[in-house]
């Protein structure tokens, strides 16, 4: 009787051990998408800060979408279109006087591989000339295509008031 109950916990134990190893390999796995999928937006802000729009170009789809939610002048929230071109214009036109720097808080990263997607959730704080301009949180959708992660869709939120509050 002793016998069987060893067996069972033997047979349990490599069931269980064989599971661990199966998910712990999964989570690596995981893990080292999300890693890709971190970096390639960090990717997207160094070219950003460099205003120089091969590296950007080099991480984002070719249809890639803009938007921006903000508040118009009567103070209603609004979605808005940004045309990507006009955005790499206006980046790569700031002059070399004027310094900018958008801080990134963190970043959330999700990943669906199995539909070869996943968004990177990153709160933020811009500044021109050292003096905070905004804030808000940008959300990049990616998706993989033979082996490569691009961004395909970047909306972010726009507010001058509660920069002080935790964010995203």
């Amino acid at each position: 009787m002793k016998g069987k109950y060893i067996i069972t916990g033997m047979i349990f134990g490599l069931v269980f051990f064989a599971f661990a190893k199966i998910t712990t390999a999964q989570n690596q796995s995981l893990s080292k998408e999300e890693t890709k999928v971190k970096q390639l937006v960090e990717r997207f802000f160094e070219g950003f800060h460099k205003q120089d729009s091969i590296i950007i170009k080099s991480v984002v789809h070719e249809k890639i979408l803009m938007q921006s939610i903000g508040k118009n002048r009567t103070g209603e929230v609004v979605l808005s279109k940004q045309d990507f071109s006009g955005f790499l214009t206006s980046i790569c036109s700031i002059p070399d006087e004027t310094q900018f720097e958008e801080r990134i808080k963190s970043y959330k990263v999700q990943v669906d591989d199995n539909m070869a997607m996943a968004n990177v959730w990153t709160p933020y704080s811009f500044y021109i000339n050292g003096e905070l301009s905004h804030c808000g949180t940008n959300s990049f959708q990616l998706f993989k295509r033979d082996g490569v992660w691009k961004i395909f869709y970047i909306v972010d939120t726009r507010d001058r008031e509660g920069c002080g509050i935790k964010r995203g």
